[in-house]
């Protein structure tokens, strides 16, 4: 199997895609990952393909990650390339010739897989987006890798996924639902580790704190997020808020700028924000926090934050987007986009947070790893048994 990037950078999408990969060849399967980018700028943050913690894993698991070397700022959903150069399309061709099925990690990477004069192989589409038609020219790119015959499947992360690319053009048939999962082992409630980060932090050990684990992106709606913890934490003069992602950092001249305009005169509540930045123990920061909380306004398909921040105890507080309503039915809150509803629903996940912890613990299957990469396993496998390899370009 050879899977196709766009690049390393942080994100859901390529955190679960690269955990598939490796439970695949942990089970026995061959991958491999080409990269088209060996650097992203984006978030305002400098993303080096070596620097990243999806990249450490896959390699430290054995499976070969080789990359195109473009440098480029990423803009979600504006911009596919679709001109390579001679040794680009040499080293993609050496690539694909190896694997009888190819994975394309979201749409994008169809501009070149589907260039002609490469060797032709069955594609599955990995899509984590419920909005194909703000993906700029992907979509199109989609549609026409079905039509001629090199895209035989898509995996969609969401019923939500499904449903948006269906309603947009692409056959149901080829459209099959694998929801996200994480390691249950990783992600569980964890007393010393939320000790330890609280005392870190010098936060108290009874202070509710709420976590925000986003890429600085106009769908997360930073600015509402913002807004809501301004209200939460005049509300709650012990509370804490946390946001960790590319982009929330000191670094970002933009998000301080949000951070002014959400706070104003209330600038001294903006003390108890934390700016974390990427982290690559997100298991601690969830299991430091009360509730996990997301805002976003549309994109989303079935949030990795949610799932990640229950399974470590913290209840879920979200706006009503893609899955996320079906995902913390039963385990957590649903809101308006409206702040002041999400900082009482805040207030209220912190007061049930007790109470909710048996239905989030009796949930923990649902949501897990071992169940989402034997769906993969039994899907490429049958792929790869029922799809005649295509004819070879002359």
């Amino acid at each position: 199997m050879l899977s196709v990037y766009e690049g390393f950078f942080s994100g859901g999408a390529r955190i679960v895609h690269s955990d598939v990969v490796l439970g695949l060849a942990e089970g026995g399967q061959s991958h491999q990952v080409l990269s088209i980018h060996g650097e992203v700028h984006r978030e305002a943050t400098r993303q080096r393909m070596e620097d990243d913690a999806c990249y450490r894993a896959l390699t430290a698991g054995g499976v070969g990650v080789t990359s195109l070397g473009r440098t480029a700022g990423l803009v979600d959903g504006t911009v596919a390339a679709n001109v390579f150069s001679g040794p680009e399309l040499a080293e993609t061709a050496r690539s694909m010739a190896a694997a009888d099925v190819i994975l394309s990690l979201k749409e994008q990477p169809l501009a070149l897989i589907d260039q002609a004069g490469l060797p032709r192989r069955p594609v599955v589409v990995c899509l984590h987006r419920s909005d194909p038609e703000n993906q700029g020219p992907a979509l199109a790119e989609l549609k026409a890798a079905i039509a001629d015959g090199t895209v035989v499947a898509c995996v969609c992360c969401a019923e939500s996924t499904r449903d948006a690319y269906a309603a947009a053009g692409v056959p149901r048939e080829l459209l099959h639902v694998i929801p996200n999962g994480v390691d249950l082992l990783r992600f569980r409630p964890d007393p010393a580790a939320r000790a330890a980060l609280r005392a870190s932090l010098g936060i108290p050990a009874p202070a509710p704190v709420t976590v925000f684990a986003a890429r600085y992106a106009a769908m997360k709606n930073v600015p509402l997020f913002l807004r809501a913890a301004r209200a939460w934490l005049a509300r709650e003069p012990e509370g804490h808020v946390l946001m960790c992602g590319a982009g929330m950092n000191g670094g970002n001249p933009a998000l301080w700028a949000d951070i002014e305009i959400a706070f104003g005169a209330d600038r001294h509540l903006a003390e108890r924000v934390r700016l974390l930045g990427v982290r690559h123990d997100m298991e601690t920061v969830y299991a430091a926090a009360d509730v996990v909380a997301l805002t976003s306004v549309s994109g989303e398909a079935a949030p990795l934050c949610l799932i990640e921040g229950m399974m470590c105890g913290a209840v879920p507080v979200t706006t009503d987007v893609g899955d996320s309503a079906r995902i913390v039915r039963g385990h957590g809150f649903v809101t308006p986009q409206d702040p002041e509803a999400i900082a009482l629903a805040w207030s209220a996940a912190v007061a049930d947070r007790a109470v909710l912890a048996p239905a989030l613990a009796a949930s923990r299957e649902r949501f897990s790893r071992t169940r989402m990469i034997a769906a993969y396993a039994a899907l490429l496998d049958g792929v790869h048994a029922q799809a005649p390899r295509l004819p070879e370009p002359l």
